[in-house]
């Protein structure tokens, strides 16, 4: 057992498909890391290639997440968890993200996975950020069977997409990280499936040599998944999909939800 138990390197693709107004898709091969927020300050003397908050290869920054200001992601969290009534007792928690790639990094979906001391998944929080600047997450207690997928339903408050109205209610399936991760993504509009996005990796060591193979495999990722996005809302645009203005970012930076229910 070595200082970086627990944390891992998700290797695996992002799929999105557009069902309405008109159909649309697709797919790109992306990597995550899965950090035990405890252990970043550690990281380093294992794994020269990733740093916390100072440049790198790849690096995690506090200000990226959370309050989005710096604020440590521990103190970040257990106030959230706090206001929401739950009490890890200084359980692990672990937070699924795209790294910065040489100081750049644009994350669409954040997950925090809240345990316990005993080890159960207690709370998950989704993190999601627009390319507007603007970010909005949502905390669910969980009951146990942290091996089990998940699943739960929120009305959509953030604007993520120019080309949907800032309503509907997003519905999220969720296999936490083991041999393997996936989160699946139904955005629905009045009964109306619009858009299904779904993400999915296998793990991989996290070492430098298996970083350097992600690298060099997915070179400039975040950079990739910026533009990527930009391209395809330009042949959205050109197939006649209405652009949105961006209307002002809610209020509250986190939501309380109702509690996720296992899926057999």
């Amino acid at each position: 057992m070595t200082g970086v138990d627990g944390n891992g390197l998700y290797v695996g693709s992002v799929t999105h498909r557009r069902l309405q107004p008109m159909g649309h898709r697709l797919r790109y091969r992306t990597y995550s890391l899965l950090l035990d927020i405890d252990q970043l300050d550690e990281l380093g003397a294992h794994i020269p290639l990733l740093s916390h908050n100072r440049w790198n290869l790849f690096s995690i920054y506090d200000r990226d997440f959370g309050a989005r200001d710096g604020t440590p992601l521990r103190a970040w969290i257990d106030r959230q968890l706090s206001a929401a009534g739950i009490d890890l007792a200084g359980g692990k928690v672990t937070l699924l993200a795209f790294p910065r790639s040489l100081g750049y990094t644009f994350n669409p979906l954040s997950i925090w996975f809240c345990h316990d001391r005993s080890g159960e998944l207690r709370a998950v929080l989704y993190e999601i950020h627009n390319t507007f600047g603007h970010s909005l997450s949502h905390l669910v207690p969980i009951d146990g069977h942290s091996d089990r997928p998940h699943r739960h339903s929120f009305s959509k408050e953030l604007h993520v997409s120019p080309f949907f109205d800032q309503d509907g209610r997003y519905a999220f399936t969720l296999r936490p990280p083991q041999d393997r991760f996936s989160v699946s993504i139904d955005y629905n509009v009045a009964g109306s499936k619009m858009l299904t996005a779904t993400m999915s990796s296998k793990r991989r060591d996290l070492s430098s040599r298996n970083l350097l193979k992600a690298f060099s495999s997915h070179p400039l990722l975040t950079f990739k998944v910026i533009l990527g996005i930009h391209w395809h809302a330009l042949r959205l645009t050109i197939k006649g999909a209405r652009y949105r203005s961006v209307p002002a970012p809610p209020e509250q930076s986190v939501k309380f939800e109702r509690a996720l229910s296992g899926v057999s």
